[in-house]
């Protein structure tokens, strides 16, 4: 009797997106099983260091944790910063998008990196994998796992510009026939967002806030530009700087869009440049096709609207922009039409 797929060693390949915020799973023939925080809690009892919790249960412990607990993101600007925490989320995570269930025994992972990273990094993301209990590992480039999840025509030889804002990095990228025609990767992302909020209300309000509420801002009212009508408001609560108190005041979108305006200039600046050292045969491709954004950042209100002025071409937000890079990258691992576009090293 044929074993059925479901039980079969394809059927425990994946794709991991690995974010300095989230980390998202994609097992072949299930689609994404997983999208949690890149965040482990470790405690250390007796000199001994043991893995707490995992994901969003981390997350919620953060900034909020005793002595003894120390909830880390353990990437920071796209790459690993502590490899060997890395590991212990990287197998947790894929335990649980397993459901307990051992891999097969030629099982295939397929990792999503920045464009911009050195061969240390890679290597180190390609280690981590596999001490987590990976047989082969593939690494794909962000911007193309990107666009193929956008569903842009990444196989053909036409141009297709995307715009992936992740939480280290914004990785900028021209693509046509199955590869990378001009990349280019800035360190800013949705943390220098979140910092940006953060040290925009210290300096002006003397409130201290942490990166969870800052987060919150962002998400809440954050915007690229200034809102034209009747603006949305905040309340935001922190460690009054003065008197050391605990205090709270009420922020509207537009402070908040000023507070943007330095990293969100980098990111247009960054999208100004690919436009500038892209071929002119693309370049005119990419007046029809229009830029596309994918990544967390990209749900930034009236980001697509500052970057359709700065250039003048036509920007569209992907349909499900968060989970993007790891459905691409499970599509490339699934279908034989992206072959190509995954790398050994």
């Amino acid at each position: 009797m044929k074993m059925p797929k479901l039980f079969s060693s394809a059927a425990c390949d994946m794709a991991i997106d690995l974010g300095t915020v989230n980390t998202v799973i994609y097992v072949r023939e299930r689609g994404i099983v997983l999208n949690e925080p890149s965040v482990i809690a470790i405690e250390t009892q007796r000199g001994v260091r043991r893995v707490k919790v995992v994901g969003n249960e981390a997350k919620l412990m953060m900034g909020k944790t005793p002595a003894n607990i120390q909830a880390i993101r353990p990437l920071r600007d796209g790459v690993i910063a502590d490899i060997d925490v890395a590991e212990q989320m990287i197998k947790h995570f894929v335990d649980k998008a397993l459901d307990g269930k051992r891999w097969g025994r030629r099982h295939q992972v397929v990792i999503c990196v920045p464009s911009g990273s050195t061969m240390v990094e890679r290597r180190a993301l390609r280690d981590a994998a596999t001490n987590a209990g990976a047989y082969q590992v593939q690494l794909i480039e962000e911007p193309m796992a990107a666009a193929i999840g956008a569903g842009l025509p990444v196989t053909e030889p036409r141009g297709a510009m995307v715009v992936d804002i992740g939480g280290g990095t914004t990785e900028v990228a021209v693509l046509s026939l199955r590869g990378i025609a001009y990349s280019n990767s800035a360190r800013v992302g949705g943390d220098k967002l979140d910092d940006a909020i953060s040290s925009h209300i210290r300096r002006v309000h003397n409130l201290m806030i942490g990166e969870a509420t800052a987060e919150r801002v962002k998400c809440a009212i954050g915007a690229a530009t200034s809102p034209e009508g009747e603006e949305r408001r905040i309340t935001v609560k922190g460690r009054d700087l003065v008197n050391g108190r605990p205090s709270e005041l009420s922020i509207g979108e537009g402070e908040i869009a000023e507070a943007l305006s330095e990293p969100v200039g980098h990111i247009l600046m960054a999208v100004m440049a690919a436009l500038e050292q892209t071929a002119p045969e693309l370049s005119s491709d990419i007046i029809d096709e229009g830029i596309t954004l994918t990544g967390g950042g990209a749900l930034l209100q009236r980001l697509d609207e500052a970057l359709s002025i700065a250039t003048g071409l036509p920007v569209k937000v992907a349909q499900d922009p968060l989970t993007c890079v790891a459905m691409g990258a499970g599509k490339a691992l699934e279908d034989s039409a992206y072959d190509g576009v995954l790398t050994i090293s």
